[in-house]
């Protein structure tokens, strides 16, 4: 089913798609290509937090439920070197760093609903040569698709007439139990090791072991709100790999999420300084799968370089059930 959303204050029209297959119903918006709103059946409250207004989305909520890309999470210097060329991209973050390619990121556009059926939505988006700093036309689709008994798959391809950079990430915030704070949440994440940040929040280069940290989500933790602070980079891997389960969250209601990815890291953000309008920070988990961040500034990070001939592709899915039951 497709509704009208509302108006951009550019005057753009933003659909709403709903698609469902088994227990599981999401509403996705046309701007951002948004996650609005994620119900498991027998659950009164939305899995994911969103807003039923527009403007909270272009005002506050920028990144709640977005794609992010084409470069998401941080470049600390602000530029990244291709074919020789170096490319200045937008300081907006502190005035120093790039984050979530800024002012042009795909979160701020509205993408075109090229395919809807009731279990599936495919939207589309074209940046130009010179969008959010970096060359290329690139050609950008997100596929959407519920499956039973509750399932949500991603899928995001990427195409480019020219070398450029790539790193999407879905940004998420996720609260199981409906409750004022993610506090109470299970979390348990398959990385043996984590990415430090400086002061900016982006990455000092180290590649550190989560043993005897408070980082180590292996085996799984209930964190608490600043112990650890929280918006880091979990080291999955070296590089892409076939999709594989990564991580679980847990709440207190009997609702339980397994989030599987083809990316090499995983950005968790506990939401401390990020809230909805009327609702306190730490409302919700920010689960990123992506890149590793900042990977163009160092060595060991892999590379967010893709091409005419090398494409980009990331899928990603979450999986809900009732423990309870």
């Amino acid at each position: 089913m497709t509704t009208h959303f509302g108006t951009t204050q550019q005057g753009e029209d933003v659909a709403k798609i709903i698609i469902s297959a088994g227990d599981l119903t999401v509403s996705v918006l046309s701007f951002g290509a948004i996650v609005q709103d994620v119900r498991l059946a027998d659950v009164p409250h939305s899995l994911a937090l969103g807003s039923d207004r527009l403007q909270d989305y272009e005002d506050t909520m920028g990144y709640f439920g977005a794609i992010v890309g084409p470069i998401a999470n941080r470049i600390s210097t602000a530029r990244v070197r291709l074919d020789g060329m170096m490319y200045e991209l937008e300081r907006n973050e502190n005035g120093t760093t790039h984050l979530h390619s800024g002012t042009d990121g795909v979160h701020r556009k509205v993408w075109r609903v090229v395919s809807h059926s009731a279990d599936r939505v495919t939207l589309a988006l074209t940046l130009a040569d010179g969008v959010a700093g970096l060359p290329g036309q690139r050609d950008i689709r997100v596929t959407y698709q519920v499956s039973a008994p509750a399932t949500l798959t991603m899928t995001i391809d990427g195409v480019t007439d020219a070398t450029t950079c790539m790193n999407f990430a879905s940004h998420i915030y996720w609260n199981l139990d409906g409750s004022d704070t993610w506090e109470g949440h299970r979390l348990t994440i398959a990385a043996d090791s984590f990415l430090p940040v400086d002061a900016q929040t982006c990455p000092t280069g180290e590649i550190a072991d989560v043993s005897g940290t408070a980082m180590d989500f292996r085996k799984g933790v209930v964190p608490q709100k600043g112990s650890p602070g929280l918006d880091h980079n979990f080291c999955l891997s070296d590089g892409k790999q076939p999709l594989r389960d990564v991580l679980s969250l847990a709440g207190q209601c009997g609702v339980e999420m397994t989030l599987a990815t083809t990316e090499a890291g995983l950005q968790i953000h506990d939401a401390a300084t990020s809230h909805r309008p009327g609702k306190p920070c730490y409302e919700g988990l920010v689960i990123e799968p992506q890149a590793w961040p900042d990977a163009p500034n160092h060595r060991g990070f892999g590379s967010i370089k893709v091409g005419p001939a090398n494409p980009y592709h990331q899928v990603t899915n979450w999986r809900f059930q009732r423990t309870d039951l």
